[in-house]
Formats: structure tokens, C-alpha cells, sequence
């Protein structure tokens, strides 16, 4: 039974990935259920039992999440390309559905994302990829690495996660601005407090890139900083990297007193290695460093 159901649960993660490699194809039900090796006169309700949406919605949000990143923070498509990217045969039919969705037209989201109605609408798609995509962990996923001293322009986050939208849209303006790109500029989080404080207004991230250049806030919050060098555990996580928390939770619950080892007096952070929507969402790549003595 056990063995079975690993490989039902690895067909539908198998759809996961085709959606998030395919959305710019064509993913109707026949197409998908071969991809999952079900029948199709079965496989829609197979979808929606394990995952709780429709695959006909699943596919709308997940297009439809591409097309908010993109206008959020990628402002060199115009929205008449992003509206076909994501399925409309014209952008009339894409700023009503996004309209409908969070209250917003395309180019409102772009200048003032209403990041409350985002969060909201995303959830049922967050919550189908987190049944199957949360990856067990074990010892052998740690590595303790020697990492060096790492000079940084930091952009702070105080205050309701649920904002954190906005600072990530001026913080990569400003880098954008600062000739400061991922690929020669390394991306890094600081987490300052828990995921989920008992406050909304407690909880505190720092957005980082690394490097040795003078700084030059043109008019944004920003400082200079550095992550200190020294040991690490280092645990890289594969795919849907907005929630990090399991991975942070294995490396402190499991990891950390069974290891014998001490943490530094640093906080845990991270780097990013590939965005979504640069990549699918299956392949981007993060790697979490828990600081140890």
C-alpha cells in the first residue's frame, strides 16, 4: 500500500511539474491525464480529490500567479504579452478576469499591488502544491560548509508579512537601478523573527544583495551590511521556495540536536539561486544556512 501510494502521489507530481514547465502550451485534460498515466474519464475528479481545486482552476491561478510576478516585478513585458502568456486571446479578456480576481486592473496592480487580495487569492493554489511538494528531509541533505564573509546592501522589512510584496517590488527596483542583476549579484533573505510571530507587526526580514560597491540609496532605506563568514549547515531546497519554514523547521527540530552542533549568533537566512518566473516554479533554488559555532 505504502509503495503504491508513493507512485500515485509521484504521477500527480509528475502533472505538477508539466504544468509549471507548460504554461504557455496547451494543457487540456487529455494531455495532462496522459502526462499522469490516468484515465481522462477519471482524472479530473482524481485532481480535485487530491488536491482540493479543479485542474482547470489550477492551471488559471497558476498562470494567472506568472502574470502578477511579472507585472509586479518584471516591468520590461507589456501587458498585452503577459496577457497572452497567460492564455487570453486578448488583453480586454485578461484585465477582466484579473480585475475579478484581485480587484485590480493589470496596470494598477503594476504601479499599486494590492498585496491582501493577492495573498488570498493564491491560497487554494498554495495549498494544493504544499500536499505533495514538501520534500521529507534528511541528514543527508545537510552539508556544514565554510562560508565567507559576504558585504551587503540591505533593504529591511518591518512590519505585516503580508506587505512584504511591496518591499520585494522596490527592493528590485533599486537593485535594478543600482546595476546590481541576480546573475553577477548574489540574493539573499535574513529571517530577524519567526515566519508567523505573535504579531503581525513583529516580524522582521532583511533583503539583501551582495556587494563590495558603494551604495547609493536613491531616495529608498538602504544600508550597508555584512553576513558574517564562518560554518554553516546548509540545506538546498528545490522547487516552490516562497515557504521555506519546513526546511527551517527539519534543520533547528531534527537536524541541529541530533547533529551535537551549536548555532552562531546569526540569524538563519538564505540565498536565492533561481526566481520564479524566470524558471518554473518546480525549479527554483534556494539554499537555507543555519549559522553554527
Amino acid at each position: 500500500m505504502k509503495a503504491a501510494l508513493q507512485n500515485y502521489r509521484a504521477r500527480m507530481r509528475r502533472v505538477l511539474d508539466y504544468i509549471d514547465r507548460h504554461l504557455d502550451g496547451d494543457l487540456d485534460l487529455e494531455t495532462l491525464s496522459r502526462v499522469a498515466a490516468f484515465s481522462k474519464f477519471h482524472f479530473h475528479r482524481q485532481f480535485a480529490a487530491t488536491f482540493g481545486l479543479s485542474v482547470h482552476r489550477y492551471v488559471q491561478l497558476a498562470r494567472m500567479k506568472r502574470a502578477s510576478y511579472r507585472l509586479a516585478y518584471r516591468d520590461v513585458q507589456d501587458v498585452t504579452e503577459i496577457a497572452m502568456d497567460a492564455g487570453y486571446d486578448a488583453p480586454d479578456a485578461f484585465a477582466r478576469a484579473f480585475r475579478q480576481r484581485f480587484g485590480q486592473s493589470p496596470s494598477s496592480f503594476r504601479k499599486s499591488p494590492g498585496w491582501g487580495p493577492w495573498l488570498a487569492a493564491f491560497g487554494p493554489l498554495d495549498n494544493a502544491r504544499s500536499k505533495l511538494m514538501q520534500k521529507t528531509f534528511t541528514t543527508d541533505d545537510v552539508t556544514i560548509r565554510d562560508v565567507p564573509s559576504t558585504p551587503v546592501a540591505i533593504m529591511e522589512h518591518r512590519g505585516d508579512p503580508a506587505t512584504l510584496g511591496a518591499t520585494i517590488q522596490r527592493f528590485i527596483a533599486w537593485r535594478k537601478a543600482a546595476g546590481l542583476h541576480p546573475k553577477t549579484s548574489p540574493t539573499f533573505n535574513v529571517w530577524r523573527s519567526e515566519r508567523r510571530p505573535a504579531s503581525p507587526a513583529e516580524y522582521s526580514e532583511d533583503l539583501c544583495v551582495g556587494t563590495d560597491q558603494p551604495i547609493e540609496a536613491n531616495g529608498e532605506e538602504i544600508k550597508a551590511g555584512v553576513i558574517p563568514g564562518g560554518r554553516c549547515a546548509v540545506l538546498r531546497v528545490v522547487g516552490y521556495t516562497d515557504n521555506l519554514e519546513p526546511a527551517a523547521l527539519y534543520l533547528y527540530r531534527d537536524w541541529l540536536p541530533a547533529s551535537g552542533e551549536e548555532t552562531r549568533d546569526f540569524p538563519i537566512y538564505c540565498q536565492r539561486l533561481s526566481f520564479f518566473p524566470e524558471v518554473p516554479e518546480h525549479e527554483a533554488v534556494a539554499e537555507l544556512f543555519l549559522p553554527l559555532k
